[in-house]
């Protein structure tokens, strides 16, 4: 006996029928509020996490450096992302948080509008971390920005998702 088709895969709304690019026509969809929450990881050496424990860094305070950066690229994601609908941020707030063998980025976004905010999140958190391995590449020019990831999203028409 055949295997059943199972459920269809959704489609992918930045195509049009023939395939090309497109922004999608976000009009008729209703204003709610939405959030996300995005996560990545700068790996790097004892030292420099050492140094950034004791604010030791000789470009400064790259936690918060890094921090501003994440804040910043979240609200420019439209200019880098290139079907991205400009959105009015109502909050996003970056964390940075040293732990045995890097830094733990989390960053999160909410807005109320017609589209989700996991774009903005995940942008935020990968120009934290390349604004800290810009801080960090003098002591460790083989540093790496991994893992960059959507944790979990909530509004709009999808509802709650959380990664598995």
């Amino acid at each position: 006996m055949p295997a059943s088709p199972g459920p269809a895969a959704p489609a992918l709304t930045h195509l049009d029928p023939s395939g090309a690019a497109r922004m999608v026509d976000v009009s008729g969809k209703e204003v709610t509020a939405r959030s996300a929450v995005a996560a990545a990881e700068v790996h790097t050496t004892p030292e420099v996490l050492a140094a950034l424990r004791r604010d030791g860094l000789p470009k400064g305070d790259a936690l918060a450096t890094a921090r501003l950066a994440g804040i910043m690229g979240a609200k420019r994601t439209p200019d880098l992302i290139p079907l991205c609908h400009p959105i009015t941020l109502h909050s996003v707030a970056v964390t940075l948080t040293p732990h045995d063998t890097g830094v733990a980025i989390t960053a999160t976004t909410r807005t109320a509008d017609r589209t989700g905010v996991e774009m903005e999140a995940l942008t935020a958190v990968a120009t934290a971390g390349l604004a800290l391995i810009d801080m960090i590449k003098a002591l460790d020019p083989a540093a790496t920005l991994d893992a960059v990831r959507v944790l979990r999203k909530d509004g709009g028409a999808t509802g709650p998702w959380t990664r598995p």
